[in-house]
């Protein structure tokens, strides 16, 4: 199956009451584990690509190869989207859609708003050309990821966020309501007066960044205030570390790579599974 935007995966989910995962790529590994996954589910999945992944793996050009391989010789069935998670900009972003993503957001919420509704126009218009959905973000979500860093959180206007859909264009919003990037410190507290409220007034899809350590019951209420993708980094890449460790503390002679990273290529594979279940997104694709 080829590679699709996020758009109909996730306005499907918003009107059938579930979420669809955005699962992101460090390694070779990371794209194995979450594509099996998918397929086992049969659930959709996106794949989500930050630019210091990007490099990491050898840039755009390369993350596109490597899925779309991994696609053909798995047989993949369900729909796949290819993400760029946190754009920092129009070039970054259209160098994205040039490499063949099939989705990107740009994160222009550090900027003022219109500034950000200026700079979220010009992607979405390219990005439609392409028929790549595009993501925005206002607000401020806390915490670390790859190059984004963030002290404290800000949360999303609703009144700001009507205007950024309206005079944009853009398939989905991501308001920063609470969330983190990382390891959360205590509880999650997350804005659902607001969330709710924004739900009302904008007839697209949201998006929670942070997914990781939200307890059940708050990702099924933020699907129903219209949450239809949630981000998840932090616990793959937990999962997979501490099964790592384990395989080269019991075998501290190992040294084949296959041996002691596919044990943490299951557990990731396993976490995405159990995320697919808890946010509804199995057998729907």
């Amino acid at each position: 199956m080829p590679l699709v935007s996020m758009k109909e995966m996730l306005e499907k989910g918003r009107k059938q009451g579930y979420a669809v995962g955005q699962f992101n790529l460090n390694n070779l590994e990371y794209a194995q584990a979450i594509l099996q996954a998918a397929e086992e589910e049969k659930s959709p999945v996106i794949l989500g690509v930050s630019e210091g992944a990007a490099r990491y793996i050898g840039g755009f050009n390369v993350v596109v190869s490597m899925v779309k391989s991994l696609m053909e010789a798995y047989g993949t069935t369900v729909p796949v989207a290819i993400h760029l998670d946190h754009g920092s900009s129009f070039e970054k972003c259209a160098e994205a859609i040039h490499a063949g993503f099939t989705s990107v957001m740009i994160d222009a919420s550090h900027d003022p708003l219109e500034e950000n509704i200026a700079t979220t126009s010009k992607v979405v218009e390219l990005a439609h050309i392409h028929g790549v959905s595009v993501e925005a973000e206002l607000g401020t979500v806390g915490g670390q990821e790859d190059d984004v860093i963030a002290d404290g959180v800000i949360y999303a206007d609703p009144k700001e966020c009507l205007e950024l859909v309206e005079k944009t264009g853009i398939d989905c919003l991501a308001p920063a309501l609470g969330s983190v990037h990382g390891p959360y410190k205590g509880e999650p507290n997350l804005g659902f007066a607001e969330m709710e409220e924004i739900s009302k007034t904008i007839e697209l899809p949201l998006v929670l960044h942070g997914g990781t350590g939200i307890p059940t019951k708050d990702i099924q209420r933020a699907i129903s205030y219209g949450t239809s993708k949630i981000n998840v980094n932090t616990e793959n890449q937990i999962a997979q570390a501490e099964a790592v460790r384990q395989v080269l503390n019991d075998k501290p002679d190992l040294y084949d790579p296959r041996k002691y990273l596919g044990p943490g290529t299951e557990a990731i594979k396993e976490t995405v599974k159990g995320k697919m279940r808890e946010f509804g997104s199995s057998q729907q694709a």
